[in-house]
């Protein structure tokens, strides 16, 4: 029976698709239960699951199940940093930025945490990265900067060396990578997004 799974691949499902590939069993739930039970299927949040690797030989993307958790939204933050090796730091809170309420999910794959961006600055510096195994949205690594600056308290970036300071020493960023970053992505996120004097402040340490 559990061979029906491997069509879904590793993109996240809906009970009623997954339902849908078993029509000799009846009952949706039945259906659902049976195949949790056996391991075949992973809950991601109610009435949304994943198809375990084992039957689809397809590994599961963190980044790809946080797009389908709670869309619209892109991987941002720290999670996008980490993703593209610029801090060193291990990240356990997935960090997704959506133009709806701030949320929280939890399921075995981790903490999946959504923070509200207003629809102006939401469609900067998102990107789609296809790995071969997945294709999934996340920011651009000046994004992923931008956002974290804009929702961490206390941040307020006046001077160079402050940013300086905050960056290569409090987010630990490699800042060889730092410099080859565009300007022009924090200029349109300053011109729309919160935190506008701070993004600022870094595009004059970009610009010296």
């Amino acid at each position: 029976m559990n061979h029906n799974l491997e069509i879904i691949g590793n993109i996240p499902a809906s009970n009623s698709v997954v339902s849908s590939l078993f029509p000799e069993i009846k009952g949706k739930n039945k259906k659902i239960s049976m195949l949790e039970k056996s391991g075949d299927l992973l809950r991601l949040k109610r009435g949304l699951y994943a198809v375990s690797p084992k039957i689809t030989g397809k590994p599961l993307s963190v980044e790809l199940i946080a797009n389908h958790i709670y869309p619209v939204s892109y991987v941002s933050c720290h999670s996008a940093l980490r993703y593209y090796g610029l801090i060193p730091e291990e990240v356990f809170v997935i960090q997704s930025m959506t133009t709806k309420h701030s949320r929280t999910f939890i399921n075995e794959f981790g903490c999946f945490e959504y923070i509200h961006i207003n629809h102006e600055a939401f469609p900067v510096g998102i990107t789609q990265i296809n790995n071969g195994e997945s294709s999934f949205l996340i920011a651009t690594p000046e994004k992923a900067l931008c956002d974290l600056v804009a929702i961490t308290p206390m941040i307020n970036l006046r001077y160079i060396e402050e940013t300086k300071t905050f960056l290569s020493q409090d987010l630990r960023l490699d800042m060889d990578e730092f410099y080859k970053m565009r300007i022009d992505i924090f200029e349109q996120y300053a011109s729309v997004g919160k935190k506008a004097n701070s993004i600022r402040t870094i595009i004059k340490l970009l610009e010296n």
